[in-house]
C-alpha cells in the first residue's frame, strides 16, 4: 500500500495532521484533499481531541494546489479550458470551511514554504506559528490568478487593504518574521525551538476550555460584520451559553481555590 498522504499523529488531547508529499513540498492533490478533510472531521468528531496540529513533512509545509494534478492542469490544445471552479467547489470549499468549523483550536505549524493555496490554508488556521526559515507567498497573479482558499477574504481581515493588496498583487516571498510584524501570523520562532513551542501551545491550548476557545473565534469572525452594539448583543448571547456550562463553573471555583483547573466541555 502507498504511504498516506495524511499523517495521523496523537499526544494527549493533541492531534497532529502531517501533509505527506514532501518531495513535492506537500503541493495539493484531489487525493489529498480526500484524505485531509476526512482527518479533520474525524478530530472534530473525536471527544479526546482537543486541539489540532496542522503542519508539512520534510521542509516545506504546503507550495499550493499541484498543477498538474487533475482539475487544475490546464487542458490540452483544442480542448474545452479547465474549470477550476470545480476544484475549488470540490475540494477547496469544504476544507477551508471545515477549518473554519472545528470544534477545538487549530494550530498551523509552518515549518517552511507556505505558498499559494497552502499560505492561505495556513491563514484560515487560529493561530499560525512559523520557523524563521519559512515563508509565504501569495503565488497566484503569477500565474494568472486570484487568491482563492479564503485568500481574499483573510488578507485584509489580518493586515488591512494596502499590505493585502501589496502580497495579492505582486506575490513577493515574505519571510516569517516580516509576517509577524505586519501581524499576519502569531508567532515566528528559531528553527531549533519550533517544535518544541509548537508542542507547548497546542498542549496550553488542549488544557483550555474548548468551547470558550471556539465561542471566541466565532464572535471575533461574527464581529467584522456587526456594529459595535451588535456585537455587544452577541457577547452577552454568548456569555449566557458559557457561563451556564461547567467550564465556567469549575474555572471559578479553581480561582477561588487556587488551584489548577480541570476543564472538560467540548
Amino acid at each position: 500500500m502507498s504511504e498516506s498522504l495524511v499523517l495521523l499523529g496523537q499526544h494527549g488531547a493533541v492531534r497532529t495532521l502531517t501533509l505527506n508529499r514532501p518531495k513535492a513540498l506537500n503541493s495539493l492533490t484531489q487525493a489529498m484533499h480526500v484524505e485531509l478533510l476526512a482527518a479533520l472531521q474525524q478530530a472534530a468528531a473525536d471527544p479526546g481531541v482537543r486541539c489540532v496540529v496542522l503542519t508539512g513533512a520534510g521542509r516545506g509545509f504546503c507550495a499550493g494546489q499541484d498543477l498538474a494534478d487533475e482539475g487544475a492542469a490546464p487542458a490540452a490544445a483544442g480542448q474545452p479550458p479547465t474549470d477550476l471552479s470545480l476544484l475549488i467547489e470540490r475540494c477547496y470549499k469544504p476544507l477551508c470551511e471545515q477549518l473554519r468549523a472545528m470544534p477545538m483550536p487549530v494550530v498551523a505549524a509552518v515549518n517552511g514554504v507556505a505558498a499559494g493555496a497552502g499560505a492561505n490554508i495556513a491563514l484560515g488556521c487560529d493561530l499560525v506559528v512559523a520557523t524563521e526559515s519559512a515563508s509565504f507567498i501569495q503565488a497566484f497573479t503569477k500565474i494568472g490568478l486570484l487568491p482563492d482558499s479564503g485568500g481574499t477574504w483573510l488578507l485584509p481581515r489580518l493586515v488591512g487593504r494596502q499590505r493585502a493588496l501589496g502580497l495579492a498583487l505582486l506575490g513577493d516571498k515574505l519571510s516569517a518574521a516580516e509576517a509577524q510584524a505586519m501581524g499576519l501570523i502569531w508567532r515566528c520562532l528559531p528553527d531549533a525551538d519550533f517544535e518544541l513551542a509548537v508542542a507547548e501551545t497546542a498542549a496550553r491550548l488542549a488544557a483550555m476550555p474548548t468551547k470558550a476557545l471556539v465561542a471566541t473565534r466565532q464572535a471575533v469572525d461574527a464581529a467584522q460584520h456587526l456594529s459595535f452594539g451588535e456585537s455587544l448583543a452577541l457577547e452577552a448571547r454568548e456569555q449566557k451559553a458559557l457561563g451556564s456550562a461547567h467550564d465556567y463553573l469549575e474555572g471559578v471555583s479553581a480561582f477561588m481555590a487556587k488551584r489548577a483547573p480541570a476543564f472538560t466541555d467540548r
